[in-house]
């Protein structure tokens, strides 16, 4: 199995690194265009995978085709190619907004086409992917691409009609929780903490408390009341963030994402 990337930025990146770490592909079954030199090199002395400025190039070297650039030049990426992917090559679009049917268009034919979402997570090895295969695409395919995908963590089928709540929920959903683990390291600060002791405790109690959602399986708001003592100081601080719009400020911003992501 060949893969290639147009363009090769931190998500690209991250899936290369993550796909040598576990051995899935070695370096010489990969290709990635750039479209700087200074880009070109530090791939090549990172990873010792081929680069190449030529889009044209990858395409024709690629049994798995994952078009990485910014969604604004896909259009463009895509006229170039377009004429040169294999009807049996999978071309996977991680931007969000691209439809299949968008993407056929752009190809002007049929196209094995497969649209995923990971999230910056992944470059640590910690992200999710959604991925919603097309038509034409086969199981074994998608079983293929999924095991690539595993490199950056974990991956879950979704249909093509949610990859843009996908894209709200997990996507976008990382600035945020870094917002707020700043907001709390910041408060830390104000009350005496050291700044970079704040940001491990926040941080920390980010983590471990997603970790009780997945690894006990409760409902969150069961696992909430957990900490909220009668009378206590959890309530208290619960009180502040209900008075202050938190949930209804959350539920608003992801389904702006959607929005966005659908072009409303």
């Amino acid at each position: 199995m060949r893969l290639g990337f147009i363009g090769c930025g931190n998500m690209g990146g991250a899936m290369v690194s993550g796909i040598l770490k576990k051995q899935l592909l070695a370096s010489e079954d990969m290709i990635a265009s750039a479209l700087h030199e200074e880009s070109r090199k530090a791939l090549r002395e990172k990873f010792g995978i081929t680069v190449t400025s030529d889009n044209s190039e990858v395409a024709a070297f690629s049994d798995i085709l994952i078009l990485a650039v910014k969604p604004q030049f896909y259009a463009e990426v895509i006229h170039e190619i377009r004429e040169i992917v294999q009807p049996d090559t999978l071309v996977v679009s991680i931007a969000p907004g691209k439809t299949h049917q968008w993407l056929e268009e752009q190809f002007g034919r049929p196209v094995k086409t497969v649209r995923c979402m990971p999230n910056t997570p992944a470059m640590i090895g910690a992200g999710i992917t959604g991925v919603a295969p097309g038509e034409q695409v086969t199981e074994k395919e998608t079983a293929q691409l999924l095991r690539l995908l595993s490199a950056l963590g974990e991956t879950e089928i979704v249909p093509e009609r949610l990859m843009d709540v996908v894209g709200s929920v997990s996507g976008c959903s990382p600035a945020y929780v870094f917002m707020f683990i700043e907001a709390m390291a910041d408060a830390a600060v104000a009350d005496g903490m050291p700044r970079a002791q704040a940001y491990h405790f926040a941080a920390q109690a980010v983590l471990g408390s997603a970790e009780m959602v997945l690894k006990t399986g409760r409902h969150p708001g069961e696992l909430k009341d957990m900490v909220c003592s009668p009378g206590g100081t959890t309530i208290e601080g619960l009180s502040v963030l209900e008075e202050k719009g938190m949930r209804s400020a959350v539920i608003d911003a992801l389904r702006a994402c959607t929005r966005k992501s659908k072009g409303i």
